[in-house]
């Protein structure tokens, strides 16, 4: 039933995303902004094969299972259905937060998810531009969620729902929402912060649908009209062609800061402290 659910969603947002995109690439080049390249876009498209490839395998070896037992653990049952997908939701995407933060100042986390934002370009492609490597470990960040007596497809579902959403923030095209909207979710011009190379903006604005968690925990930047955003890295890569430096770059590098005849103790910041 529920794995119908999630195709039957599939199919809905892949043409539609699809559309959007047909549109920004048609209305961008029509005004002569420079909001799409080709090898940006094809880059984006093999990255998100790869992570769904991934994930998909992984569902198949150990997501299912570990979700099932800690389902099966459960502490709680929420018999109301509105309740039930509403308590679902948010604990999603504070649950994402969470591994979103985590992975914006730990090291070797971050290692993985900077594939998502090496790109100058930012367009509606980008949220398709996957953290390669993250279905390893991303799991882990809703196993409490089913203890907490949530169903496991239910969750699978739900993060298809909010990720798609997370998809569509990413565009130039939106300039602001109404007020009341920027004062809960995540807006296009709250994401385009989050995408910045500015130190002003530097890792903030880590919601996917809801901003309320950056303004609790100390996360939040608007965007400002005396700070325009400049897309990418703080340190922006070389020109490459090759995928697998895109990917793993970071790891390179950590690798060759390990590498330092330095004590132990700076070895380990180098892996788990801020990038």
């Amino acid at each position: 039933m529920y794995e119908s659910k999630e195709a039957l969603f599939v199919l809905f947002s892949i043409p539609l995303c699809t559309v959007l995109i047909g549109l920004e690439i048609i209305l961008s080049n029509w005004q002569h902004r420079k909001f799409y390249t080709v090898k940006s876009v094809l880059e984006n498209l093999l990255f998100t094969i790869l992570n769904g490839s991934l994930d998909v395998f992984l569902r198949g070896l150990f997501y299912f299972s570990v979700f099932a037992w800690s389902f099966q653990h459960a502490f709680l049952k929420i018999e109301n259905i509105y309740i039930y997908w509403f308590l679902l939701f948010i604990l999603e995407d504070l649950a994402y937060y969470i591994e979103h933060r985590v992975d914006h100042f730990c090291r070797i986390f971050w290692a993985v998810h900077v594939t998502h934002h090496s790109s100058d370009d930012f367009n509606l492609t980008t949220g398709f531009r996957s953290s390669v490597l993250q279905p390893v470990y991303r799991f882990f960040y809703f196993i409490p969620i089913a203890m907490l007596g949530f169903k496991p497809l239910d969750i699978i579902f739900m993060y298809a729902i909010t990720q798609t959403y997370g998809i569509l923030v990413h565009t130039q095209y939106v300039k602001k929402m109404p007020k009341w909207f920027e004062w809960i979710f995540v807006s296009p011009a709250h994401h385009r912060v989050h995408h910045a190379s500015n130190i002003t903006y530097l890792d903030k604005n880590m919601g996917m649908c809801l901003i309320i968690w950056d303004k609790m925990f100390g996360t939040f930047q608007d965007e400002l009209e005396e700070e325009p955003v400049k897309f990418g890295l703080t340190t922006p890569l070389s020109p490459s062609n090759n995928p697998f430096k895109l990917i793993f770059h970071e790891w390179m590098v950590i690798k060759k800061d390990v590498s330092k005849k330095i004590p132990l103790a700076t070895k380990i910041k180098y892996l788990f402290m801020p990038p």
